[in-house]
């Protein structure tokens, strides 16, 4: 299996562009759906022409909801840039890419959406333009209507092409796992889901949930009973040793011993800063989200003491 996420701004057709790509609605909330509006994490799958499994991690393009965003995006090795051909680069759009910068994303490719409503070509050459300076580099195109479907085919061989040079992860390294989501079902538990983003994960596997541990009864992988999954793959565990009420987006699931957790990080700068540095800010690793306190150390270094380990 294949993860990737999309990224753009707000009503520039990433939901639409994920239901045409799927068959699936990726908005989970009737709230979502009622106003046309994506506000937490979405998640849909397909099967592309050569048998290749895709799952897809729809993020919110509004900049209310851009820390739903991060945490969706942390744990992915691709991204589907998404702008609109009657809109153009916009707000979001920078910042999302900044987001996919800063964590070093390196695939992708960029989709310009609603090329029925405006001439695609423009936009296209201007959005490809911006992406080169930024760590996705010179990214694959492709203009496409969702609602007329012009470009589809077209774009599932792109994605082709872009999954197929994905680095392959280690299957035998340490499983790390953020969680996004929490819930309960009824007869099995406490369900928790994720991107696997290290490893592989067994029924049966005992892991560590922020310093306790948890057993895998059971997992699930884009709707499907399975006995393991490897990295990278979008799973639903079901967890026996801990209640839904322990657990919220930002936990992690890790193998045991296997990293070590701490409060304090040693960070660099990669761009200067033109005003003062704000005594506290908010860190974002993986799906969760910490506030920190800064202290200035040499140069561009700064060390980050988090409010609680990860």
């Amino acid at each position: 299996m294949d993860v990737i996420a999309t990224a753009g701004h707000v009503d520039h057709g990433k939901s639409t562009l994920v239901r045409a790509l799927t068959g699936m609605e990726p908005d989970r909330w009737e709230e979502e759906r009622r106003r046309g509006l994506t506000i937490d994490l979405g998640f849909a799958w397909t099967t592309l022409p050569s048998g290749r499994r895709l799952a897809v991690v729809d993020v919110p393009g509004h900049e209310r909801f851009v820390g739903n965003m991060l945490a969706g995006v942390g744990s992915v090795p691709a991204a589907l840039v998404v702008v609109a051909a009657d809109d153009g680069w916009s707000a979001q759009t920078a910042e999302h890419v900044a987001v996919l910068d800063a964590l070093g994303v390196r695939h992708g490719l960029l989709a310009v959406t609603k090329s029925d409503l405006a001439d695609p070509a423009p936009v296209l050459a201007d959005a490809l333009d911006r992406l080169a300076g930024t760590s996705l580099g010179r990214l694959p195109a492709v203009a496409v209507s969702a609602r007329s479907g012009d470009g589809l085919p077209e774009l599932s061989g792109v994605l082709e092409q872009v999954l197929a040079g994905l680095p392959a992860p280690d299957p035998a390294a340490p499983v790390r796992l953020w969680v996004d989501r929490a819930f309960t079902i009824r007869g099995a538990g406490t369900v928790v889901t994720g991107t696997l983003a290290a490893g592989t994960v067994t029924s049966g596997d005992r892991l560590d949930l922020g310093g306790r541990p948890v057993t895998v009864r059971g997992l699930q992988s884009l709707g499907a009973a399975v006995e393991s999954a490897t990295a990278t793959a979008r799973v639903a565990l079901n967890l026996r040793g801990v209640a839904v009420e322990e657990i919220s987006r930002g936990d992690a699931l890790l193998t045991p011993d296997a990293f070590r957790r701490t409060a304090d990080l040693d960070v660099s700068l990669v761009a200067a800063v033109e005003d003062r540095l704000p005594a506290e800010l908010v860190v974002h690793i993986g799906s969760a989200t910490v506030a920190a306190r800064v202290r200035p150390l040499d140069g561009t270094a700064l060390r980050l003491r988090l409010a609680a380990e990860l």
